[in-house]
């Protein structure tokens, strides 16, 4: 597919210009350069890919798991080959670095793979003789049209949290990327239509709000699924299941790491700078708050400072860059006003990454890594999910101190802890009311065939993305109860 000004839309198998006006700048948020127009579909444009998919339904529904899964085959070998390609595309629309760019392709390929293992996951069980002469069966079917709303931090990824399993099950789908990032999605159906799908089993959309109500009110479009902040995500949660849809919606994070005194420092130090910053903070399982218990505060306040200051900012296509900017200067301002909120409620920065001056791209959304403490637990800094490379330290007595701090916090996605004490860390992940709990992790991330879990407001919905959880909800169990003479 040939590189447009305008992005495309993509159903029944081909590229479609968007019938509307109305379009969204896409820049790169390091240079400021303008990449792209993104077209805000509406409802009509929405109705074409539904009914593309409702057409391609019934086919793919019946074409067996083995033959589904021989196109995922094909997918995997290609995002394989294009990996490179794709992690360019991510580092000029998102701004990460090309490494992590490469490691967020590679999660996706990851639950591709894990896919692929459709025909054993998607089995069903029986009983023979449940009464006499009687026999119940329980199968899995496709539900039929699903959809996939995602976010502009891991353009790729993301997608491939939900597209795989959901096709793999039978169900034909519709992906509405972010706006901010709609290259990748671009090439990744690209790569799609290469890799031989029949027509209508994926259908891509390009918009904002209105295509999103589309999708959320369109009575054929069975199950949403969804990444993004959770006033966003309440609001989709709450549209799509008032229109009797199944609705899995991934949503924000304030996310704790608990240093023990006992901890293994370095490693302490460097997981939660990666954690912290990494991805210039805009990833829902970044480290927020390190909570420091008793003697840890002191050298972990020095060793986190020491390495903040010494992370290389930049361009994420430049050899030696470890932090790439924001997405937007919407994005920069924003999480330099609530530094400074921070700093007006008494909180002190132990590294202030504010206004930074890149040389060679002083038009970027930068801001360095940036340490905070001493902000009052009453501020509403610590319910607020920044979304941005700043971490706040706050000094606790004990460990039981430090999760009652993450217990209060309205917030449920994921915390860890860095000790030597396995009685700490056991005590630490029963006790903790999150979602993914890391021990001695900095980004406790589950592999493609664990769930990708979430609680309270990180999360909407019963079924989490990837592995067993996904297959459940991309099907409908059917119970056969029958009696043979």
């Amino acid at each position: 597919m040939p590189r447009q000004s305008v992005v495309l839309n993509y159903y029944n198998g081909q590229w479609h210009k968007a019938e509307t006006t109305q379009l969204l700048e896409v820049f790169n948020p390091a240079t400021q350069d303008l990449l792209a127009h993104t077209p805000l579909s509406g409802p009509d444009e929405v109705g074409k890919a539904v009914q593309s998919a409702l057409q391609a339904f019934p086919r793919w529904a019946r074409t067996p798991p083995v033959e589904r899964i021989q196109y995922l085959f094909r997918l995997k070998a290609m995002l394989e080959k294009y990996t490179d390609e794709l992690a360019r595309l991510i580092v000029q629309e998102n701004g990460k670095t090309l490494a992590e760019a490469k490691g967020e392709v590679r999660r996706g390929i990851e639950n591709v793979e894990v896919a692929c293992g459709i025909p054993t996951l998607m089995q069903g069980y029986n009983s023979e003789d449940v009464a006499q002469g009687i026999d119940e069966t329980v199968l899995r079917q496709p539900l039929g049209v699903v959809a996939a709303i995602t976010p502009f931090n891991f353009p790729a990824m993301i997608p491939l949290w939900f597209l795989p399993y959901a096709i793999a099950c039978g169900n034909t789908f519709i992906l509405k990327p972010s706006e901010k990032v709609p290259l990748t999605a671009q090439r990744l159906f690209a790569i799609l239509e290469e890799a031989g799908l029949p027509p209508g089993v994926v259908n891509l959309v390009n918009g904002a709000k209105e295509t999103v109500d589309a999708l959320l009110d369109h009575p054929q479009v069975r199950a949403v699924s969804m990444v993004g902040s959770t006033p966003v995500a309440r609001y989709i949660y709450a549209r799509a299941a008032a229109n009797g849809k199944r609705v899995q919606c991934q949503a924000g994070a304030k996310n704790h790491v608990v240093i023990m005194p006992d901890a293994d420092l370095d490693l302490a130090v460097r997981a939660t700078t990666e954690s912290a910053f990494g991805c210039a903070g805009q990833r829902c399982l970044a480290a927020s708050v390190a909570v420091t218990v008793g003697s840890a505060h002191a050298p972990f306040r020095e060793g986190i400072a020491e390495t903040a200051l010494a992370l290389r900012v930049g361009y994420g296509l430049e050899e030696g860059v470890q932090m790439g900017p924001v997405i937007t200067p919407q994005s920069k301002a924003r999480i330099e006003g609530l530094i400074a909120q921070g700093l007006e409620e008494g909180g002190r920065a132990v590294v202030d990454g504010r206004n930074p001056r890149i040389p060679g791209y002083e038009k970027g959304n930068f801001i360095r890594p940036t340490v905070l403490e001493g902000i009052p637990l009453s501020s509403t800094l610590h319910r607020t999910e920044i979304f941005g490379p700043v971490l706040t330290l706050v000094p606790v007595n004990t460990l039981e101190e430090a999760i009652d701090l993450i217990a209060r916090n309205p917030y449920g996605n994921a915390a860890s802890i860095f000790t030597r004490s396995g009685a700490a860390a056991r005590q630490f992940r029963s006790q903790v009311p999150v979602g993914n709990v890391g021990v001695n992790i900095g980004v406790p991330a589950p592999v493609a065939f664990f769930p990708f879990s979430g609680w309270k407001e990180s999360f909407f919905g019963v079924l989490h993305g990837q592995g067993r959880d996904a297959v459940a909800f991309y099907t409908e169990q059917k119970v056969v109860i029958e009696r043979w003479g």
